[in-house]
Formats: C-alpha cells, structure tokens, sequence
C-alpha cells in the first residue's frame, strides 16, 4: 500500500513497526461528529452522509454492522472497495460485493482524501464517513463513527437497538479498552510483529485475553451481560475473521475460536443474529490478507479452507434464555 505526502501519494510497505520490531497503529486524521442538533457543524439528516468501507476490513465491518442494526441503510448510503489492496492502496471496481464511488466517481479511495484536504499527509483507510453537502470528510475513526450512527440518528432509526445505554456505558468502555489492545489490534501486533520477542508478546497477550474472555461468556450470554451492546459487535469483526486468516496468516495459532467452546458458540449466536450475517463476505476477508499482505504472503496464494459453518446451532438460548430487551440491564 502507500501514503500520503502533502496530498501526494508515496508507495511503501504499509506496516509500520517500532525499533523493537513492535507494530505500531496509524492514529486516525479526521475527527468530526455529525450530532442530531447540528451543534457540531454536521446535522443528522438522511441521504446526506456516505460510507466508504472495505468488506475484508474489521474497522470498517464494525459501522456496517451498526448501519445495518439501527436500520439506516435508507438514510446512509454506501460504497465498497475492491478487497486487493496493492500499491495503488484501497480502489473501486466493478468485482463481485463491490460497489463504486456514486458520490465522487472516484477510482481510488485516496482521491476522496484530497478532497477532503488538499495537502492530507497519512494513511488513506477506511471506514470514512462523507459529508456529500459540504464535500468533506466527517471522520474516518470506526469507534467514533459507530457511536454516532448508534446515538445521533434515531429519527431515521426504524426502531434499531440502543448498543450504548447509559446504564452499561461504564463497563461497555472498559470491555472495549481492553478488547482493542489485546484482541482487536492484537491480531495485527502478532501478524505484522518484526521480531521473535514482539510477536511473542503480542502473542501472548492476545490468548490471555481470549481465555479471559471465553471464562467470562461461560458465566453470561453476552460481555456486558444479557443483552447484545456495542462492546460484542466491536468485538465479532475479529471472531469472525479469527480462524478463516488471523490463526494461519498472522500466526494467531494456539487455538482456533472453534476450539472455545464459550466463544465458538457467542460467535455463532451473534452471526446469527438479524442481519448480520449478510455484513460477511468471507470472499473479500481472505482475498484481501492473503492477497495483499505480500510481506506476510509473499506467494499471494488464498487458501481455499478452513470449512466454516457460522449457521450451526448454538447453544447461548438454552444456557441463558433469550436475550434481554432494551431498557433491561
């Protein structure tokens, strides 16, 4: 992939990694919030506001899944990029689960951050959030996005869930902190570590966290207790990619999320979950890591297994009843 100089594109190794061979994460450059009473400069209104997102990406998958659980596929449009990211970085085909720039007739993602800013200097990533009134770039940070489509469209929500309730924010956030370190980004210090001793700890950290986890949903259906929040769809992006790339491309190998029988069975239960399963494209996860991450997999060869049955019954109903409506702790 590459970057940005003073809105100039620069081909390079897109993994970047500490002295000690520790892989360090690209902050995020555009922090804007769209609120529902305009108070931040960006009103909540339908059809004003575009995605730009990547199937294969977890960052991205994280605001798909909320758009498609608050129900505002109607009031945020959507674009997806091409899975194989080369030296030209994240662009726009006409591929199977692929869908163009309809916004900016953009070729490559990049473009849309020269819009956004003429002389951007970092990464060009995904999701971004477009403001197709004032031409811009609103944010490009998944955590930030996914709380604004949560709290500041309700209006045009359909009646979707409330993933962040004032009750659980505490813990929600704590689960989070947490599962970003070790598990979401985890996956990626483990794959991209340069050095035995980085890898290692990475590692290391990412099981210990797991076993964490697997002890805590062995006690309940869900992180934050008997109801789905933000801290479970913040963490399925990585599940679900968990065994099919992340245990043989990133050497995430002591245990597959199959081989948890908490996890394995959470998994499942939230793929199952109302149109969630429809946010998956496994094509463009395992064509994307495998095929672009060419300092990992030199050959480029995507592997045609694992077999991989997220609709197999699960057992989350028959060891703690349904799920807890909104409004219950």
């Amino acid at each position: 992939m590459g970057r940005m100089i003073e809105g100039v594109w620069h081909k390079d190794e897109d993994h970047r990694t500490a002295s000690d061979g520790r892989f360090l994460r690209a902050t995020t450059s555009f922090r804007d919030a769209v609120t529902a009473d305009g108070s931040s400069g960006f009103r909540a209104e339908p059809g004003r506001y575009h995605l730009y997102v990547s199937h294969a990406c977890p960052w991205a998958h994280r605001t798909m899944i909320l758009r498609a659980l608050r129900r505002l596929e109607d009031a945020i449009s959507v674009s997806v990029v091409d899975p194989f990211t080369g030296d030209e970085g994240w662009h726009f085909s006409g591929g199977p689960g692929c869908i163009p720039d309809t916004v900016n007739g953009a070729r490559y993602l990049r473009e849309i951050y020269k819009l956004a800013r003429d002389d951007f200097t970092g990464r060009v990533s995904v999701p971004v959030l477009w403001d197709k009134r004032e031409k811009t770039i609103v944010n490009n940070e998944s955590a930030e996005i996914v709380r604004m489509l949560n709290t500041e469209f309700n209006e045009w929500a359909d009646g979707g869930p409330d993933l962040y309730p004032a009750a659980l924010r505490g813990e929600i956030d704590a689960i989070n902190e947490t599962i970003y370190e070790h598990v979401n980004n985890g996956v990626y210090k483990t794959g991209f570590a340069r050095s035995q001793a980085a890898y290692e700890d990475a590692f290391d950290a990412l099981f210990a966290t797991l076993d964490e986890l697997e002890a805590r949903l062995a006690s309940q259906r869900y992180l934050a207790g008997a109801r789905i929040t933000e801290a479970d769809w913040r963490l399925f992006p990585t599940l679900v990619r968990f065994d099919a790339v992340y245990v043989g491309h990133f050497k995430c190998n002591r245990r597959r999320i199959e081989d948890y029988p908490a996890l394995g069975n959470y998994l499942r239960d939230l793929y199952q979950q109302p149109g969630i399963a429809e946010t998956v494209n496994m094509a463009h996860i395992k064509g994307h890591y495998y095929a672009s991450h060419v300092s990992v997999n030199p050959t480029r060869i995507v592997p045609k297994g694992p077999e991989l049955d997220f609709m197999r019954p699960h057992d989350r109903d028959r060891r703690f009843g349904t799920p807890a409506e909104e409004g219950a702790a």
